[in-house]
């Protein structure tokens, strides 16, 4: 058997692992990596524990680090008006 397989159908290739086919999937990379503080993190663990669907879509779309990085901005500019 080859160890890897390209199907024309989909498109996909496919490796052989053990007895079956699992197909080669990887996640496209996010064009800006803007920092992420104190107020991102906690949303991030906000979306793991409470809204996962959310999360595993921001996730797979390559969203999340933007979307958490504006959510930072937007704390900070809040935070930065109560003081």
């Amino acid at each position: 058997m080859d160890k890897y397989i390209y199907d024309e159908n989909n498109g996909l290739w496919y490796e052989l692992q053990g007895n079956y086919y699992i197909p080669c999937l990887t996640l496209l990379a996010e064009k800006e990596n803007k920092p992420i503080g104190i107020w991102g993190q906690r949303h991030k663990r906000y979306l793991k524990e409470h809204k996962r669907a959310a999360y595993s879509t921001l996730l797979t779309s390559c969203k999340l680090n933007s979307y958490l990085a504006d959510i930072e901005e937007q704390a900070q500019e809040r935070f930065e008006q109560l003081i």
